[in-house]
């Protein structure tokens, strides 16, 4: 089980029985602010202890709905517009105006952790927003794996979620043609 610094601190409330605690191997420090008592973790389950409020998005969310097999080199999290930029060799952080960031977030189980991610028509929406931004052939995989899944696509949400954006029937008619 993952610890937060505060979390562990009930446990063992002095410094001396945490560094004691850590010699004797009964709890291991995963990295700042993080403990376990087991001495190897899941890195995702290490991401969501250590930023429970962020939400998986982009390179993270496209593969983790099946939508590529391109691993994402760092994990990608939509932060709010006002959080503060960390410093994290593994995040690449994505500022989401506070208004649509809560949109389209559910929750995922994969690798026996549960993750907040983006529904796959956010991640829609997302995907046409970015294209110029994306190379060429990951968009085009992406669109051609939407194009299977279409079907099961709740269209209502897709429209509710591009109604946010300034240019809402740019998406709209990019979604219709190239998707539907």
């Amino acid at each position: 089980m993952l610890y937060t610094r505060k979390e562990i601190s009930k446990t063992y409330t002095s410094t001396y029985q945490l560094n004691k605690a850590l010699r004797d191997k009964k709890i291991f420090k995963i990295q700042n602010g993080i403990y376990s008592d087991e001495e190897f973790v899941n890195p995702l389950a290490v991401i969501t202890k250590k930023y429970p409020s962020f939400i998986f998005t982009m390179d993270s969310a496209f593969y983790y709905w099946d939508l590529t097999d391109v691993i994402p080199d760092r994990f990608c999290l939509a932060t709010k517009q006002t959080s503060i930029r960390f410093k994290d060799e593994d995040i690449k952080q994505f500022f989401v105006d506070d208004e649509v960031f809560e949109l389209g977030k559910t929750t995922l189980k994969i690798e026996n952790v549960e993750i907040n991610i983006y529904d796959k028509e956010r991640m829609l929406v997302e995907l046409v927003r970015k294209k110029t931004q994306l190379p060429l052939d990951y968009y085009k995989e992406i669109i051609s794996s939407y194009r299977k899944i279409v079907n099961t696509l709740d269209s209502f949400k897709i429209s509710k979620y591009i109604s946010y954006y300034k240019n809402e029937q740019t998406l709209y008619n990019r979604v219709q043609s190239e998707v539907y």
